[in-house]
């Protein structure tokens, strides 16, 4: 399916219309800004995209082009939001981050004239690391931050896509010598802001979306690779089958033959199942 990104732009099949660089909240006088790939069906449920890039990297713009704005052909609007990045950000300020873009989100509903009461998140490899938790740290002082304020709105979500994210920071933070040489970056280190490895693990022990499942938890869709090298798709596993022991409800999809951040991911057929799960959960 073909489209055009930029603001009102529209093509022969779908009319996609790209809000860009608005605004939900300023930090230390720096802008946070969200665009809206908007969809085009009536009544689309919304969710909220993390970018990827190891918290170290990426922005809202990058992953646009092959997965958001096609997204939108399926019936549902994407918000696309950029977080403060490691290491000039340490956790949990990308959390807080997320959390006060849903919260404007919510506190803007009528003025952009979105469905907001019911969202998802969505995240890829650092992204749904992110995603995940924040949906599963609903009523957790210290991880909701004041971002962008409208505290009295909810950051709750109601839907999670997680894309070959981690889920166990302790176990990545602490791998082995050779481990460490096979996959040599410690994104972890980066995002809390930690060199030493044992009190890196230590520190992330607190942190693993494994330790925070609960009955409670919202449903989550969460889709691997069987061939990543960077994120092994047990991860994906573990989380699901945590959600299934505490239950909640999970689906795990597992793509044959599919590599981090591999073209499948964006594929038609993933993307329109992805869709249908969020307009099943959200609508």
């Amino acid at each position: 399916m073909s489209w055009r990104a930029g603001l009102g732009t529209t093509d022969d099949e779908h009319d996609i219309v790209v809000e860009r660089d608005l605004v939900y909240a300023t930090v230390d006088g720096a802008e946070l800004r969200l665009d809206i790939y908007r969809s085009a069906g009536p009544d689309a449920p919304v969710v909220v995209y993390a970018h990827g890039g190891g918290w170290i990297r990426g922005n809202k713009v990058e992953d646009g082009a092959k997965r958001l704005g096609p997204l939108t052909a399926y019936g549902v609007t994407v918000v696309s939001v950029d977080y403060r990045l490691a290491p000039h950000a340490v956790f949990p300020q990308q959390l807080h981050d997320l959390k006060g873009a849903v919260r404007w989100l919510r506190a803007h509903e009528s003025r952009l004239g979105l469905p907001t009461r019911r969202l998802g998140i969505w995240g890829s490899s650092a992204g749904a690391y992110l995603g995940s938790l924040l949906a599963l740290s609903e009523g957790d002082t210290a991880l909701e931050g004041a971002v962008g304020g409208n505290l009295d709105q909810s950051s709750a979500v109601q839907a999670v896509v997680h894309w070959f994210g981690p889920a166990d920071l302790e176990s990545s933070a602490a791998r082995s010598e050779l481990e460490a040489r096979l996959v040599p970056f410690r994104f972890e280190a980066e995002l809390l802001g930690i060199s030493d490895p044992a009190e890196l693990a230590e520190r992330a022990r607190g942190f693993s979306l494994l330790s925070r499942v609960s009955p409670q938890a919202p449903p989550f869709l969460i889709a691997h690779g069987d061939r990543d090298r960077i994120v092994l798709s047990s991860e994906g596993l573990s989380l699901h089958q945590a959600l299934a022991h505490a239950g909640a409800r999970s689906r795990f999809e597992l793509l044959a033959n599919a590599g981090h951040e591999d073209a499948e991911f964006d594929s038609a057929p993933t993307l329109a199942s992805t869709a249908a799960w969020l307009r099943t959960m959200l609508m």
